[in-house]
């Protein structure tokens, strides 16, 4: 099974999906310098606690800051019955060039 690969410009046709999730596997202090916006946060290494709480059978396009991290946590997914997971190709920084907008949390 392969990891199935997409561009920033590719995001919003696939949020539109019903049930669509944007997770941010980043850290707590990557994800306090910007985020996408709507997307939910679990750190990659709380994913095998926490992945129960993702519903399998609903799109689910995961981000990180280069795609690395995104990628190992779309595998894993993947192997727990997950069918629709999208990797961020180039995470954020693919985003920032692409000149998307970014959201800054508040304090």
């Amino acid at each position: 099974m392969s990891v199935v690969q997409i561009q920033p410009e590719q995001i919003e046709a696939l949020r539109a999906q019903p049930g669509c999730r944007l997770l941010d596997v980043r850290t707590d202090a990557e994800r306090a310098r910007g985020l996408l916006a709507g997307s939910e946060h679990v750190v990659l290494n709380q994913l095998p606690q926490r992945w129960q709480e993702l519903d399998p059978a609903a799109p689910l396009i995961i981000y990180c800051q280069s795609g690395a991290r995104s990628y190992q946590a779309c595998a894993y997914l993947q192997e727990r019955g997950f069918a629709s997971v999208y990797n961020l190709q180039g995470g954020i920084l693919a985003w920032q060039r692409a000149g998307l907008p970014v959201d800054v949390p508040s304090p």
